[in-house]
């Protein structure tokens, strides 16, 4: 069973652990150097105190993902509009760690007032667990930007995918 609840402070070893694999090992991160422990902490603290998700999830009391959302750009008329990221821990793929952490984040963001979210997904074409997730959880394509990285002695792609939060772009989220 996976539970999910807000990531903290204790969890940063957990979260440097797998997103440093992932950053060695694959293309979904476009870094190319893990960041370490001091890092890792300081980006969620960001995070945390701009007012955005940053959630873990917990199979048997063990971190098994993490996933958070950010603004999309830091322009302030995109202000209603997040980024996610969903990392999970390699023992933990395919047993839906990444569809409770993306539910539960999609959720979230919609309750904190954001309209819009979008999902950048690296290296596309060897990415296809996470197209396959956001398209489940909604998100529809929107666009590719060729050969945007260089990683691993190859080019990469980055796929967009967006999806809706709460009541879109149907009103005014300023009340104004």
């Amino acid at each position: 069973m996976t539970t999910i609840r807000p990531a903290t402070t204790a969890d940063i070893p957990a979260i440097t652990r797998i997103y440093g694999q992932s950053v060695r090992t694959a293309t979904a991160s476009f870094e190319l150097e893990p960041p370490d422990e001091a890092e890792m902490a300081r980006r969620m603290r960001a995070l945390l105190d701009g007012g955005f998700p940053y959630l873990a999830a917990e199979i048997d009391g063990a971190l098994a993902g993490y996933a958070y959302a950010g603004l999309y750009r830091s322009r302030p008329a995109y202000r209603f509009t997040v980024e996610d990221s969903v990392y999970v821990a390699p023992q933990a793929h395919r047993r839906g760690v990444g569809r409770a952490l993306l539910d539960a984040l999609i959720a979230d963001c919609a309750a904190r007032g954001f309209r819009q979210m979008i999902a950048v997904i690296g290296d596309s074409p060897r990415q296809q667990p996470s197209v396959a997730l956001h398209r489940a959880a909604g998100f529809r394509e929107v666009g590719i930007l060729e050969h945007v990285g260089f990683k691993h002695g190859r080019w990469l792609d980055s796929l967009l995918m967006q999806r809706a939060l709460g009541p879109g772009a149907t009103t005014d989220p300023d009340g104004v």
